[in-house]
């Protein structure tokens, strides 16, 4: 499809820039030979109106509410399948058969176990460290660890390091958990899915069989499935950027954690909850919200709305139905956290301030309760999205090291520092 070019005039000067159409979404004007042509570079903090790749593994529209992941919408692949059937998509670009699943299934099974070593790496720490800076360090010694695979012009070694980063991140997760609360690392289990694997190595102990309730199970696997992979989001880009540089993927994975942990990206349900416990009962809710309507009072609701989804996020649907279905297999009547959740939630869905606002509660809204309600401290919440997100990040670092436009990241500035200037002598200073 061919488009009209778009013309930019510049003192005088007219440039023609090119006009370039993806398959669905906005058109991009691709502004490569700016400089070339005017001597200028374009100015976009935080690249919020700059493309910075071609993609084809995820499609977001704020707007209409729309996430598909190599096509497919959010809501049939969390319906119909499971996390790794998400993972080999986003991988593969395909569904897989029967019979690709079942090796898919098996060879992440068999990655599982992480280095007998890693176990004395983790006792560096101090016990009451943060757990994702646990995970910070543990993922960027897995290169220390895993070399074989870190040769990046290698195709075998790529997904062989993709399938051993899917599989060792639970294992490293709930090592980083249980040696946060102090009790001794589980190892994996072959014969259990992924999501009750990692239950299990969260919250069995040695003194007694550890029985994992499938509707957990099935919640844990959705939390999963609707964090995989979100397009070119912070997280994402600063992989995509580490891996422009040739970095080996476990240290570019690294880096994605590092970035997630901020609370404007990934620490948002942290905040959600964080808040929900400062309200603390449900009688003090009308207090709060009249705070938040406050313009002049520094409160904020946190867990309602989204920077992308303007209307509702697809995801955060599929998630209030989780939420609820764990809510109704665990009981949440007597925890006053959860009352409150429940009662912000009643009042956001029906009040006109919140309507009008399109405040509706957001997906880390929705993904805090629940884990909260199975048992995982605030701490653990990020780490868990790290988890699920790591199948993105390294659909996204092999989508870009395929890719033949990709160079160097390296981003322009708007100087405005002092212009040359001679250096004196301290003693004439």
């Amino acid at each position: 499809m061919h488009h009209k070019n778009a013309l930019v005039e510049v003192d005088g000067q007219s440039v023609e820039l090119k006009v370039r159409a993806g398959s669905v979404g906005p058109n991009v004007v691709d502004i490569g030979s700016i400089y070339r042509q005017t001597k200028m570079f374009t100015y976009d903090p935080g690249f919020t109106s700059t493309a910075s790749c071609e993609s084809k593994i995820t499609f977001i529209d704020g707007d209409e509410g729309v996430l598909l992941h190599r096509g497919y919408p959010i809501e049939q692949l969390a319906e119909h399948g499971d996390f790794l059937e998400v993972c080999y998509l986003l991988l593969y670009g395909e569904l897989p058969t029967a019979a690709q699943k079942k090796d898919f299934d098996y060879r992440v099974t068999h990655h599982t176990m992480v280095h007998e070593q890693m176990s004395r790496f983790f006792t560096g720490f101090r016990r009451d460290a943060h757990p994702m800076a646990v995970m910070c360090g543990c993922v960027g010694a897995l290169s220390a660890f895993y070399h074989d695979s870190t040769d990046i012009t290698d195709p075998h070694q790529r997904i062989v390091a993709s399938l051993r980063m899917i599989a060792k991140m639970p294992t490293l997760a709930a090592m980083a958990y249980k040696y946060h609360i102090g009790q001794p690392f589980v190892y994996p289990k072959n014969d259990l899915d992924y999501a009750s694997n990692f239950l299990r190595m969260c919250f069995a102990v040695p003194c007694e069989e550890y029985v994992v309730n499938p509707v957990l199970s099935r919640a844990m696997d959705r939390i999963f499935i609707l964090h995989a992979d979100h397009e070119q989001n912070a997280s994402t880009s600063t992989v995509r950027l580490a891996g422009s540089s040739g970095a080996n993927p476990f240290a570019c994975i690294a880096a994605g954690i590092a970035c997630l942990w901020g609370p404007a990206h990934g620490g948002a349900n942290e905040a959600a909850l964080n808040m929900l416990q400062e309200i603390g009962s449900a009688d003090r809710i009308p207090e709060y919200i009249a705070r938040a309507k406050d313009k002049n009072d520094p409160f904020r609701l946190m867990g309602f709305g989204h920077r992308v989804y303007k209307n509702y996020d697809p995801r955060a649907k599929i998630m209030q139905k989780t939420t609820h279905e764990v809510l109704g297999e665990l009981g949440h009547k007597d925890d006053p956290l959860l009352q409150v959740a429940m009662e912000l939630e009643r009042i956001a869905l029906t009040d006109e301030y919140f309507i009008e606002k399109k405040l509706y509660p957001n997906i880390d809204f929705y993904s805090g309760i629940t884990l909260k309600a199975m048992g995982f401290p605030t701490t653990m919440f990020t780490v868990l999205f790290a988890l699920a997100r790591t199948v993105g990040w390294i659909a996204q670092w092999n989508e870009m090291i395929e890719d033949p436009e990709q160079r160097i990241g390296r981003p322009r500035q708007l100087y405005i520092g002092e212009p040359h200037r001679d250096c004196v002598r301290m003693t004439e200073r």
